[in-house]
């Protein structure tokens, strides 16, 4: 008998990456998004919960009469849970490629303690889909490397680990792990389907040291389903985030679960179907379904738990505890203190000082939301303890309609303002406006102002607003109104000018959105550029009014995700104002003196420094993410992000302005050369803090009688992301 020699047979490379070679090659057949259409019933369900609850924080004393709260204590994960939140929603959802439309409409939405339309268009599906096919996966905000994205062999190593049949679809088990820590990488397993090559399932997480911040945690799990034999379309999808504040502190867990059913795909609906920018409809009876609607409509059961959670909420919001700690929140941000039907604010300007009014007091009052949600009054009075003069205002705005958003304010107010300064910053009267300034607080004038203003959206991401003003501008402080004679070359004083404008301003950003309170909104953003027109006309004879000019203003912004690379923000004006007008009433370029961050205003100019009657800007920033600083031992630990950026300005002023009135001997035109200035930051020190450094690089010897001009500065302010 001869025994034969033992045959060793390796495979050649690694056997995954054959695999991975097909599935990039195949993502575009296999990704949803090349079908000529789809549509499908969704159901969306989302959980958060406290965890990491002690013993001391159970047995205080402001819950032993609320003990009961904690019989909804959940034990079945690593950390102890008290359900806190949940909201439900039904939604069909309709989708075609050529010419790109979407539609949702949100049939049935459930939301704890909330019952608001605006919260319920964000429980649907628009708001929460990953899809993997991509390259990048955006996750709060940030850009993760898919695992089968193009470039994936860069960023990732894969192991094939097994085989198997899932549903009937034999499938390859494939290992992906970060080949880096601290990288936005995701960590876990998918099966890829044999002959198509699509994903069948996929689960993991993020990466070890990704640069998140609050996010202890993040797992997530999707499975797909072939339709037709042809399109892979998702079957679930699961989400589950451990946020974590600091520390060994309490924190709280996200859950999200979806389902998909009814899935039809390539049946095109007729054009009408997708028309407008409406991309979320909610049903006028979404919030108002039956417990029995719920039943049948929910694609799973409810735990025990959950259904504890809507009866919880409501007990919660009544409980003077929770209501004095929402009051509390509620003040912070809001820099107003509820009193009954009457808000007192904003508290960051009780007290202030400049070179003019000397300490200023004031005291600033609206109407509440429990005093109307459709029409709302304030008012201020002020006074200066140097100037000894009371300034004063009063206002209305009231709805005609909330859908679509019609808003009319009328405003009156008397009081001493800083020229200059840009519309989001913030004023003279303002504590925060005063921290740092590098120069007096004495460029100042005296406004006389009326308006009335109305406010119309047209649809989703586009509005315009109509306002009619008239103002009487006194100069205060250094500033002097004047012209010189003509014949006999004397300086002529100008105790006041006024003016009386009407101005359309329209706004369009496709497909933004916005978190609706009941007079304010919040925007939300949008992926796409924002244009704006600021239309301003002077009627000379009108009110007592001066002068006669028009003035164009066309604005521009928007964000790029560049991947690895980052994230870079950019945009421009142009300006043109034509007709006589005196320099207050042209555009007085907005300087910050603070050492504040302004992201509209150049941090290096001063105040009523730079003046033009036309002009071109642009700026571009641009947020690493911390693509270098993340590979640096220890200081990677720390999470810092880098950003760049740099500002420029050019323009110019006609004479025949200067002859209604001279500059300032500080103030200066654009004509010879433009304005710049560069900046090189660190964001997210401490989760919360970004630092920058910035750099004047021209107009470095304008500096007139104790204005100083800076060449190198420092700016800081408090931002919050993930």
């Amino acid at each position: 008998m001869e025994t034969l020699p033992e045959v060793v047979i390796k495979p050649t490379g690694n056997p995954a990456h054959p695999i991975l070679k097909n599935v990039i090659k195949y993502k575009d057949a296999n990704n949803r998004t090349k079908l000529d259409a789809y549509e499908y019933e969704v159901y969306n369900k989302l959980e958060f919960d406290i965890n990491n609850l002690t013993e001391d924080f159970k047995n205080k004393k402001i819950f032993k009469k609320f003990d009961f709260i904690f019989d909804n204590i959940d034990t079945t994960l690593a950390k102890d849970y008290l359900p806190i939140f949940i909201s439900e929603s039904v939604s069909d959802l309709y989708y075609r490629r050529k010419p790109k439309g979407q539609k949702e409409y949100i049939k049935a939405s459930k939301v704890s303690g909330v019952n608001n339309k605006s919260v319920a268009q964000f429980t649907g599906d628009m708001y929460q889909q990953v899809n993997l096919y991509e390259n990048f996966v955006s996750i709060f905000g940030k850009n993760f490397v898919s695992p089968i994205a193009n470039s994936g062999l860069i960023s990732y190593r894969y192991y094939l680990e097994d085989s198997m049949y899932i549903d009937n679809k034999y499938c390859y088990q494939i290992r992906f792990l970060p080949r880096r820590k601290n990288e936005m990488t995701l960590d876990g397993t998918m099966w890829i389907n044999d002959t198509t090559y699509a994903i069948k399932k996929i689960e993991g997480h993020i990466s070890e040291g990704a640069n998140i911040n609050f996010v202890k945690e993040l797992h997530f799990k999707q499975t797909y389903t072939q339709v037709n034999n042809e399109a892979w379309m998702l079957e679930d999808d699961d989400l589950f985030i451990d946020f974590e504040l600091t520390n060994k502190s309490m924190g709280f867990y996200g859950q999200k679960h979806a389902s998909y059913k009814n899935i039809i795909v390539n049946k095109v609906k007729d054009n009408s179907f997708y028309e407008g920018l409406e991309k979320i409809t909610v049903l006028d009876s979404a919030t108002e379904r039956s417990n029995a609607y719920w039943k049948e409509a929910r694609h799973d059961s409810l735990t025990e738990n959950q259904e504890g959670i809507y009866k919880m909420i409501d007990t919660l919001s009544n409980l003077p505890v929770i209501t004095t700690y929402v009051d509390i929140i509620q003040t912070v941000v809001s820099g107003y203190k509820t009193v009954g039907k009457f808000e007192i604010g904003p508290y960051s300007s009780i007290y202030s000082k400049n070179a003019v009014e000397g300490s200023r007091f004031r005291l600033g009052a609206r109407t509440s939301n429990a005093f109307s949600k459709t029409i709302e009054f304030s008012g201020f009075v002020a006074y200066g303890l140097l100037d000894k003069q009371w300034k004063y205002g009063a206002g209305t705005r009231f709805f005609i309609t909330k859908k679509p958003r019609q808003l009319v304010s009328l405003v009156y107010k008397h009081n001493v303002e800083q020229i200059g300064l840009s519309t989001n910053a913030f004023g003279n009267g303002n504590i925060i406006s005063q921290v740092g300034v590098r120069n007096p607080i004495n460029r100042m004038v005296f406004n006389t102002d009326y308006r009335i203003g109305f406010e119309r959206e047209w649809l989703k991401g586009l509005s315009t607003t109509f306002l009619l003003r008239n103002t009487t501008i006194q100069s205060l402080g250094i500033i002097h109104f004047q012209r010189e004679n003509p014949i006999t070359g004397n300086k002529i004083l100008i105790p006041n000018i006024t003016t009386s404008e009407i101005t359309v301003f329209t706004r369009f950003a496709r497909n933004e959105e916005f978190l609706e309170g009941e007079f304010d909104r919040v925007s939300l953003g949008t992926k796409s550029p924002t244009f704006t027109l600021n239309y301003t006309y002077g009627m000379k004879g009108v009110l007592k009014s001066e002068f006669e000019y028009h003035k164009i203003i066309l604005g521009y912004k928007h964000k790029l995700k560049l991947g690895y690379f980052g994230v870079t923000h950019y945009g421009g004006q142009i300006g043109k104002i034509f007709g006589v007008a005196p320099y207050p009433l042209l555009e007085v370029h907005r300087g910050n003196e603070s050492v504040i961050s302004n992201t509209n205003a150049y941090s290096m100019m001063n105040i009523l420094e730079f003046v033009s009657d036309e002009y071109v800007s642009g700026d571009i920033e641009h947020h690493l993410n911390g693509l270098f600083l993340n590979k640096i031992p220890l200081l990677k630990k720390l999470k810092w992000r880098e950003v760049v950026g740099v500002r420029g300005i050019w323009g110019k002023i006609n004479d025949n302005n200067l002859k209604v009135m001279e500059l300032p001997a500080y103030t200066l035109s654009l004509q010879n050369k433009p304005y710049f200035e560069s900046s090189v930051g660190i964001e997210n020190i401490f989760k919360f803090l970004r630092i920058d450094l910035l750099w004047r690089l021209n107009y470095l010897d304008h500096e007139f009688n104790g204005i100083k001009v800076n060449r190198f500065g420092v700016r800081g302010k408090l931002q919050f992301h993930f």
